[in-house]
């Protein structure tokens, strides 16, 4: 009877809060709330969009309130999962299918770990309330040591994610948002971006106003640190902006006082002190507006040689979706791109999170990584799924292929294959454009009387210049090679 007394009055207390949200004119993605929705290759295929010259696959489904991800130098991918308090390991493509080959727990029984960051064979974790690391192998994703902290003591209250990135001048950063939605903070870490040395000593206030900049990253083209920030909630659908702020040493970005571009906030304004009054009027506005309340959170400068000119050097955001606003918007990620002026143009990069009359929620993206051969990676706590976005049309699947026509060899110095080789072979042959080289410059002729099977797949180990080295796994390279022997058998 006690219990279940207990249960109606909790029943109870979410029922009024649900009514009083209603009521204020919010649309919250409620399904967040129980664990998020699920989803399937099919459905990302049917919902999800791309930039031209992009597709996008589902490369894990089973990653329950994905949020941070780093590449190993192997490829494979770490994921933080806070709500679970681990930190996981899924493994890359290594059969050429499109997706994850399985995954593993790392590290679990952490304190909702979020960000995270490789470098020197070391692992960092930011778990909400610490910084920590521990020895990493990156050849087979296993870790080297125990797990030790190397900051504690960190505020966790309100917004208690906290993100961290190795600087190029070899400072570990550490974002560290608000306690509150709006308030004067006793504790100076919150609401900032901080640095120390890499072994956790030496912290040090880097910048402030800044009320929950969870992602950040630096410009490749002109070295800035670029962070997103997440503007205050409770001043209608349109106020305040959220931004992207170009974050500087010493500098304060105007929260609580001030959003935008030094608009003096109302909680502060009718006190607003000649103190306060030049501190806004001192402040640093944004060099970028996002709409109010789409959460810009994660930002991944693109930097692989791999990406189109247009797309090298541009940023991509993710916009994790409004609550705090009577319709809903954001939930996409977008693609940033500085002009010579300076001059920051958005455009859309991968979208079909939010359903088109904007009530459903299918997704909500968090953050994005980059590997060395183009791939972009992209997590969302809500379907609990990593994405996988590349140039050239989606990678089928191994059971597809061998579903095709088994294509006919009509020369005996042509090597004996399968259908599902050949058209893996095919597959990336056209993802990385090779007859742009290859159908005037370079035209591949008589194959078949230079290489075998086996000699042509080891070439693409070191290719002659001006062939890139695409490092491609040993099950791609034999691919390739019997696609290209089989082409030209055709013939």
């Amino acid at each position: 009877m006690k219990y279940t007394l207990i249960f109606f009055i909790a029943l109870a207390a979410v029922l009024s809060a649900a009514l009083a949200a209603c009521n204020s004119g919010i649309s919250v993605p409620w399904r967040q709330l129980l664990g998020g929705v699920k989803t399937t290759e099919k459905e990302v295929a049917g919902r999800l969009s791309a930039a031209d010259g992009y597709s996008v696959q589902l490369f894990a489904g089973n990653v329950a309130g994905a949020r941070w991800l780093s590449v190993t130098r192997s490829g494979d991918i770490i994921v933080s999962q806070p709500k679970l308090g681990q930190v996981s390991l899924l493994f890359k493509d290594r059969n050429g299918d499109g997706h994850s080959d399985g995954q593993k727990v790392l590290l679990d029984k952490l304190q909702r770990p979020h960000g995270l960051l490789l470098h020197d064979n070391w692992l960092y974790i930011a778990e909400s309330d610490a910084i920590g690391r521990v020895a990493f192998d990156h050849s087979d994703g296993r870790l080297a040591g125990r797990y030790q902290r190397i900051l504690e003591n960190l505020g966790d209250d309100g917004h208690w994610t906290k993100t961290i990135a190795m600087s190029p001048d070899g400072w570990l950063f550490l974002s560290s948002g608000s306690s509150c939605n709006i308030c004067r903070e006793k504790d100076p870490r919150r609401a900032s971006i901080m640095r120390m040395k890499p072994n956790g000593h030496n912290l040090e206030i880097y910048a402030t106003g800044l009320r929950n900049s969870v992602g950040f990253d630096w410009s490749p083209k002109d070295g800035g640190l670029y962070a997103t920030d997440n503007g205050r909630d409770w001043l209608g659908d349109k106020l305040p902006p959220d931004e992207l702020n170009l974050i500087r040493q010493g500098q304060f970005y105007g929260w609580p006082y001030a959003y935008g571009n030094r608009i003096p906030d109302p909680e502060f304004s009718a006190e607003a002190s000649p103190k306060i009054q030049q501190k806004i009027a001192d402040s640093i506005p944004p060099v970028h507006e996002f709409p109010a309340h789409n959460a810009p959170l994660g930002i991944r400068f693109l930097r692989s040689a791999e990406q189109p000119p247009d797309y090298r050097n541009a940023a991509l955001v993710a916009l994790h979706g409004s609550w705090n606003r009577s319709v809903k918007d954001g939930y996409k990620i977008v693609s940033l791109h500085w002009g010579d002026n300076g001059e920051i143009r958005q455009r859309d990069f991968l979208w079909g999170f939010l359903s088109e009359d904007r009530q459903a929620v299918y997704g909500r993206p968090v953050a994005i990584a980059e590997d060395n051969r183009g791939n972009i990676y992209i997590s969302d706590d809500y379907a609990g799924a990593i994405y996988r976005v590349r140039q050239g049309a989606p990678r089928q699947t191994v059971l597809a292929a061998r579903q095709a026509p088994l294509q006919k060899i009509t020369t005996a110095a042509a090597i004996s294959t399968n259908a599902a080789t050949v058209q893996l072979g095919a597959q990336l042959y056209r993802a990385h454009d090779c007859a742009h080289c290859h159908q005037a410059q370079f035209p591949l002729r008589n194959l078949s009387t230079k290489y075998t099977a086996q000699g042509l797949a080891d070439y693409f180990d070191a290719p002659t210049p001006p062939m890139p080295n695409y490092n491609f796994t040993q099950v791609q390279k034999k691919a390739l090679a019997h696609y290209l022997l089989s082409r030209q058998a055709n013939r």
